[in-house]
């Protein structure tokens, strides 16, 4: 015990004298890596304390210690933590790089886009709702690629087709025409093959048709068929439905009245369908027709979306309308104002 006491007296005054010092330790001492010898101990001196703690090392009579004043660590340990978060504050003050080109664009799609289409599309403003004829002239505006483009319109309705009652198949005949040339082909038997072939039918076939249609041809724009070959055309549908080509009576394809029926489609009888999202997509013609062509077929298309409505149609039927080029930005309409439009007199 006087042992312990003598060591007590001498670390203390130990301690005493270097307070004021800075104290440099072994970094073996603080090193996790590597093993400590038996005979170190490291008795801990408490500075401002009236005991002095020691190791067991001491008891056990070894004959090396090195003291380590807590005070001491923790200052330097503090000193490290201030410079640490002065690095810190420095990294994150520096300014970020500035983007360049298209990376510097807000909207992530405008990234993708050509010159061109960045260019046209501030011809528009994006949230604005523009009036029906307004609309169709900025549309020709922004339609400046080397082809003649298509022009489209975009319905989005207050429907879900996955009902019965709420899904919008019809047709809707365009009074100027769609600008193209339609393709018609026919399956039919007996006399309704000759009458298909004097109304202008393209391809004009019966059970040899349907043959050549499940080897993959399929080089025409519309199928039309009379009511006793549809038993034939039923196994059509895995080939047809998909490309939007399988005769329905909805869509004006299944007719006793064959002629009729090549005639309209020849001049401009469009087949539309609200898709899953309740999305009608309806092209209405070229951007070569004059503004007052497509402002009488865009009325037509929207007549016939007003007039096929679903019955399970709730509440606000129209939702949104755009119009656009097939190459050009979309140009939202002015709901109300669409509807109400009332075509100029003819002279």
């Amino acid at each position: 015990m006087a042992a312990c006491a003598t060591h007590s007296t001498l670390m203390l005054a130990y301690a005493a004298s270097t307070r004021s010092q800075d104290l440099t330790l072994p970094p073996s001492l603080f090193s996790f890596g590597s093993p400590r010898p038996n005979n170190l101990s490291v008795p801990l001196v408490l500075l401002g304390g009236s005991r002095v703690r020691r190791c067991a090392a001491i008891e056990r009579g070894s004959n090396r210690s090195f003291p380590v004043v807590v005070s001491a660590v923790a200052a330097e340990a503090d000193v490290d933590t201030e410079e640490d978060a002065e690095q810190t504050a420095t990294a994150v003050l520096d300014p970020p790089k500035p983007k360049k080109g298209k990376a510097a664009l807000v909207l992530k799609r405008d990234r993708t886009r050509s010159k061109r289409f960045l260019e046209i599309q501030k011809l528009r403003e994006t949230k604005k709702e523009y009036d029906v004829k307004t609309a169709i002239s900025l549309l020709k505006q922004t339609a400046n690629t080397r082809f003649v483009e298509s022009v489209e319109a975009h319905f989005r309705l207050n429907i879900d087709p996955k009902y019965n009652d709420q899904q919008l198949r019809a047709t809707v005949s365009l009074p100027k025409g769609t600008g193209q040339t339609v393709k018609v082909a026919v399956l039919a038997q007996g006399e309704k093959v000759d009458e298909a072939k004097n109304a202008g039918a393209d391809i004009v076939g019966s059970d040899d048709l349907i043959e050549q249609i499940k080897g993959g041809f399929m080089e025409f724009d519309k199928l039309i068929a009379s009511p006793d070959m549809m038993v034939k055309v039923a196994g059509l549908g895995k080939i047809l439905g998909p490309r939007g080509l399988m005769p329905n009576p909805k869509a004006g394809t299944v007719t006793a009245n064959i002629p009729q029926a090549i005639e309209e489609f020849k001049k401009g009888k469009v087949e539309f369908r609200a898709d899953k999202t309740g999305i009608v997509h309806i092209p209405f013609g070229k951007v070569n027709f004059t503004e007052e062509d497509l402002l009488i077929n865009f009325l037509a298309a929207v007549k016939s979306v007003e007039t096929n409505k679903p019955k399970g149609a709730k509440g606000v039927y129209w939702k949104s309308a755009h119009i656009c080029s097939s190459m050009g930005p979309s140009i939202k309409l002015n709901i109300r104002e669409m509807i109400d439009f009332k075509p100029p007199a003819a002279n």
